[in-house]
């Protein structure tokens, strides 16, 4: 239990000096940009982000070299020498910053500052997914080498609605000129600007102090936050961990699903295992349609769509004696009918025998991609329909977390604009 600060407390987020990127030093501050770390698809998303520019922040949340500690440290020499040449720069003074994203549909405004770590059960920041054991090892060890955060997780809560407090702060901000203002390949406009002013800054804090807050996206970050706090017993930077705060009552965000793609198991033996145990169906392409259908089926009930082989196959309407025998039953219903439950309980650990390894499952969020790497390897893609919100958040509330990686909210905020020295502070 963290017992750095009182848990009956909400949230606090203090200013920090921010890095960033100098605009002289690169090509374009876009070019320097990079989804979060679990997003970018290896290998091609990979090396297109390496290639765009030899700034680009993915040479430090996914270095490549031979082993994890080589990459840190590749990781941590990368980071002091950008900022020993200028690349990187420290800004004069801390700082919250209001953050904007934007396309042609959605309109999504927040905070980025540094917030008060806590665990779990002080009910302030609330987690709604497990977390894999060696995400957060490799992630920890990448923090701990670079000393730095170097992407800000993503969180959300709720207020009255009303243009007061943090949001008010956020309005009035917007339009003054910013500091940085980006459109990154995926169409996204990207704005930022720093709030130094002291009484701004209080607004801000005195308002999230009486909230609590949702994980959208960062559980592995926000474990690794924790377990980095408990090594460093001295009070200071550690206690605290870069995270962009999002008031969903203002600005909804986008809940979509994160596919699987499992190695080894080509499609005709994963639907030659389901015969008796789940209806299946061929559906017709293209991806799009197939989806819809989807969509349809999980409105009735558990329905999942497997690709690979050049064709769709929906899987839908499970036995519900399997179901008995393999979902456990000390959860809340609601958890208990989830998709990522029903995959993971009954198909992956009960059909086809799959052990959650990284050499076994990858997590994919973008379906194209999905698809397309489960026909180039001969694999099995399971696309997974999203969870809405409010029941993401009542199970968190109750203390419930999903399977891992059941959700995938967004926009995120993009890689690269604002990192968080733990040696400034």
């Amino acid at each position: 239990m963290n017992t750095r600060g009182p848990a009956d407390q909400g949230l606090r987020l203090i200013p920090f000096r921010g890095l960033r990127y100098v605009p002289e030093q690169v090509g374009s501050l876009a070019a320097v940009t990079s989804p979060p770390y679990d997003v970018v698809v290896r290998p091609d998303g990979l090396h297109h982000l390496e290639s765009a520019d030899p700034h680009n922040i993915v040479r430090l949340i996914l270095p490549q070299a031979d082993s994890a500690a080589a990459r840190h440290e590749q990781a941590a020499a990368t980071l002091n020498r950008w900022l020993a040449e200028g690349v990187l720069a420290p800004d004069p003074e801390p700082a919250l910053y209001v953050y904007e994203q934007r396309d042609d549909d959605i309109l999504q405004r927040g905070i980025i500052g540094a917030l008060a770590l806590s665990e779990p059960g002080d009910g302030i920041v609330l987690p709604h997914e497990d977390v894999m054991a060696h995400v957060v090892e490799d992630r920890a060890d990448l923090m701990r080498t670079t000393a730095a955060h170097l992407e800000p997780l993503l969180l959300t809560y709720r207020s009255d609605g009303e243009a007061t407090g943090a949001t008010a702060v956020i309005e009035r901000t917007v339009d003054r000129p910013p500091l940085l203002a980006t459109t990154t390949e995926d169409g996204y406009r990207h704005r930022l600007w720093a709030v130094t002013d002291p009484a701004e800054r209080a607004e801000i804090e005195t308002d999230l102090a009486g909230h609590q807050a949702l994980i959208a996206d960062g559980h592995h970050r926000w474990a690794t936050y924790l377990r980095l706090q408990q090594e460093h017993t001295v009070p200071g930077p550690w206690d605290f961990g870069l995270v962009l705060l999002v008031d969903t009552a203002r600005h909804p965000l986008r809940v979509r699903s994160i596919h699987r793609l499992l190695h080894g198991l080509p499609v005709a033996d994963a639907l030659a295992s389901l015969s008796g145990l789940f209806r299946v169906r061929a559906v017709a392409g293209p991806l799009p349609h197939a989806l819809d259908a989807l969509a349809d089926a999980a409105a009735a009930g558990n329905a999942f769509l497997l690709a690979g082989d050049g064709g769709f196959h929906l899987v839908d309407r499970p036995d519900e004696a399997l179901l008995a025998r393999t979902v456990p039953v000390d959860r809340p219903a609601a958890w208990r009918t989830l998709d990522a439950t029903v995959l993971h309980s009954v198909l992956l650990d009960h059909v086809w025998r799959i052990p959650d390894a990284p050499d076994r499952i990858a997590y994919i969020h973008d379906t194209s991609a999905a698809v397309e790497q489960a026909e180039r390897h001969g694999s099995t893609a399971v696309l997974m329909h999203p969870v809405r919100e409010e029941v993401v958040r009542d199970l968190a509330r109750q203390g419930v977390t999903m399977p891992r990686k059941s959700t995938s909210f967004g926009p995120k905020p993009a890689t690269g604009l604002v990192l968080r020295s733990l040696t400034l502070g």
